[in-house]
Parts: structure tokens; C-alpha cells; sequence
């Protein structure tokens, strides 16, 4: 019948061109990930309820995930954010700042949700927003190459900085998330080495912003400002767990308690001591922050390596099609993706085994969050697209010369 072949040919044209080695990574991990919301979200649960809020919700936003992954793999986004480029970033920009309107909301400190009444989950612009900086981000680059000007050179470095201490003030000044800009920093970081910049830039960068943050940190910051004594301490108990134990370290004094008891194969699904109890002094945020914890309790290291290598996997996917793309444009994308999942990953096990600070990252595909497991796919579906236009072959013939 026409009307079914009209239906089902973009899906036949998906499962020909589209990536699903990268989906079935994804949808793995995905499940990964609901399996242990399910196991970290049981002690909330009622009497005769079966399966909490959480899970459901992390389910229906798998399922809008994977349409989102198939719809944008047919897309061509160098034609479309070549063309719309001024668009996606005004886009960009009201969407911060509808976390200042009163549908924003606040919590541990940070404004990075949207509450729209009525809708079954928060949106969260600055996950949503990290797509369009990594196009857009991609489109500089390739139009200072293509203006044949190197990218070291003292203009084009500070183009692509300014866009991005541009995007990084939003975010700093709306939402009060260094995790947050620090992942921003970190897709900068991956975009501009593959491009070209030299290493000369990043020790000079790198080397001035922590003189400037010790500087201000031991001339500036009074004793008894809000600043020292909170986001400092993150990083002071990273170096001296003993120093707050109680109050600052207590996130992470109580996931690496879980870890370890969870030892070689854990404590069983279902059965950590800490992951299904349901007192204060048990394991915090675990469905979201500290799920990584939740996989260390119950499966043990055999789990967490597991859990490690489907992440990696997905990440080095990303950076193969990327290798592979048919053009800059492209490479850039999929290695921007490829950054954002890697420093994602970095954050919030480092923060999870007390290496690093408490940043407020979740893991990617893991953790709870209906509008961060549709923006992963939607983010991996670009990816999807890249590899659905392979570089043509009589060009593809001269790369192996």
C-alpha cells in the first residue's frame, strides 16, 4: 500500500545509513541506567507501588530519545546551521533566561531548571544549549580555515574564546553551576586541540586561570565570605577529607563508602545497604548524582567497569565517526560530542570517588533526567547523521594517498 511505504521508507532508510551500532550503544546504556534508577528510587516507594515516578518518566524520555535520534540522523546540519546560526544562538540565549522567569528553579545552590505547569518533567537549558554551542563552535572554526587564517594565530584564538566565555558568563551569572561551565570549558578544550590549536595556547590559558583563581583566592576572598565557605570547601575536602566530613564531604564520604562495601561483585541489585535505605544518613542524590555509587554497592567493580567501558564505548564511537566524517565541519561536531560525553563521565566518577569536587554532573545515559537522556540522544543523533553522509569516494580514494 503507498501510505505504508511512505511510512515505513525513512525507516528503512534509517537502518541502512543511520548509525545503530552508536544507538545500540546508547539504548544499552540507557538501560543500564534505568535498571539502576529503579534499584536507587525503591525506597520511596509506596506500599503495592511497583515502579517510582522516576523510572517511568526515564522511560518515556528513552522512547522520545530514540525518535529524536532517527529524526535528526536525515538531517544536514552544516546546510542548517550555516543558514540559522543567528537563530540557534537567540534561541540559546531566551532559553537561559527563562530560568530567570518564574518558571525557573533553584536547587543545591543552582538555577538550571525549568518547571513548566502542567508538563511531566523539568527542562534543563544549559544540557539543551551545550548542542547549539557545539554547532555553532564547529561553524567558527571551519570559517576561519576557510578564510585560510590559522587557528592559533591571536584573532581566530580569541573568536572562538570569546563565543565561549560569552556562552560560559550566561551560564555563570544564571545558573551559578561551575560543573556546568566546566564541561563547557572542557568541549572548548576538545574543539579547539582537534582543530589545530597549538599547546602553547592551552598552557597559557590554563596557567593564567589558576594564578588568577590563586591570587584571588589568597588576596581577595574574605574569611568568612559565602564563597570560602562553601564552593572553596568543595575543592578543600577533595585535598583533606578529614576537614568536613559532615557537612561539605558528606556526598562523598558516603559514596565512597558504598563503592567500597559494594567490593569485586557487590552487594547484590536490589540489596545495598545504603542504596536501599531509606534514613538521612544514607546515600544521597542516588539516582541522579550519585548513581555511579548505587552500581558500586549493588554490582560490585565487575559493575562499574562494565558501566565504564559502555560509556567509553559510546565515546570512542563518537570520535571513529568523527575520523571518519566527510567534512571538518563534521569532525568538529562529532569530537565536540565526543568532549562533552568524556568530561561528563570525568566530573561525576571523579566526584563519586572523592578525587574531584562536587560538581552537580549527572552520568550520561545513567542517571535520572528526562530532559538530559533526550538531549544525549538527540546530541548522539547529529553524530547518527554525520555517519549517514560518508565522504564521497573519489575523495575518499585521495585520503589514503
Amino acid at each position: 500500500m503507498p501510505f505504508l511505504s511512505m511510512l515505513f521508507s525513512p525507516i528503512r532508510d534509517f537502518f541502512k545509513k543511520g548509525d545503530l551500532i552508536l544507538l545500540g550503544l546508547c539504548l544499552a546504556a540507557s538501560v543500564f541506567g534505568l535498571a539502576l534508577i529503579h534499584s536507587a528510587t525503591q525506597y520511596q516507594l509506596s506500599p503495592g507501588q511497583l515502579i517510582s515516578r522516576s523510572v517511568i518518566i526515564q522511560a518515556i524520555a528513552i522512547c522520545l530519545g530514540v525518535i529524536a535520534y532517527m529524526l535528526l540522523t536525515f538531517v544536514d546540519f552544516q546546510l542548517f546551521i550555516e543558514k540559522r546560526w543567528r537563530l540557534m544562538l537567540i534561541g540559546s540565549i531566551l532559553l537561559l533566561l527563562l530560568l530567570l522567569s518564574p518558571w525557573g528553579v533553584a536547587r543545591y545552590g543552582n538555577r538550571n531548571w525549568i518547571q513548566i505547569p502542567h508538563f511531566p518533567m523539568m527542562l534543563q537549558p544549559n544540557e539543551i544549549v551545550k548542542i547549539p554551542f557545539i554547532l555553532i563552535l564547529s561553524l567558527q572554526i571551519i570559517k576561519i580555515q576557510d578564510r585560510g587564517y590559522s587557528i592559533s594565530s591571536i584573532p581566530s584564538v580569541m573568536q572562538i574564546a570569546g563565543f565561549t566565555v560569552f556562552m560560559l558568563g550566561l551560564i555563570a551569572v544564571i545558573c551559578h553551576d561551575m560543573g556546568t561551565c566546566a564541561v563547557y570549558i572542557m568541549i572548548f578544550a576538545f574543539m579547539a586541540w582537534t582543530a589545530g590549536v597549538k599547546l602553547r595556547w592551552f598552557v597559557l590559558v590554563g596557567g593564567g586561570a589558576v594564578l588568577a583563581v590563586v591570587i584571588f583566592w589568597l588576596f581577595f576572598l574574605p574569611e568568612t565570605s559565602l564563597w570560602t565557605n562553601f564552593r572553596v570547601m568543595r575543592f578543600r575536602v577533595v585535598f583533606d577529607h578529614s576537614l568536613d566530613p559532615l557537612d561539605v564531604g558528606w556526598q562523598q564520604a558516603r559514596s565512597t563508602l558504598a563503592i567500597g562495601s559494594g567490593k569485586l561483585f557487590g552487594q547484590g541489585y536490589l540489596q545495598g545497604i545504603q542504596t536501599q535505605s531509606a534514613s538521612s544518613n544514607a546515600l544521597p542524590v542516588r539516582e541522579s548524582d550519585l548513581i555511579f555509587a548505587v552500581c558500586g554497592e549493588e554490582l560490585g567493580l565487575v559493575g562499574c567497569m562494565a558501566l565504564l567501558l559502555l560509556l567509553s564505548a559510546i565515546v570512542l564511537r563518537c570520535i571513529w565517526v568523527g575520523r571518519h566524517a566527510s567534512s571538518p565541519f563534521s569532525a568538529y561536531v562529532c569530537m565536540g560530542m565526543a568532549g562533552m560525553l568524556l568530561s561528563q563521565i570525568t566530573f561525576n566518577v571523579g566526584m563519586c570517588l572523592y578525587i574531584l569536587p562536587v560538581m552537580g554532573l549527572t552520568l550520561p545515559f545513567i542517571s535520572s533526567g528526562g530532559s538530559s537522556i533526550i538531549t544525549l540522544f538527540a546530541a548522539m543523533g547529529i553524530v547518527s547523521s554525520v555517519k549517514a553522509r560518508p565522504m564521497p569516494s573519489w575523495l575518499r580514494d585521495r585520503s589514503h594517498v
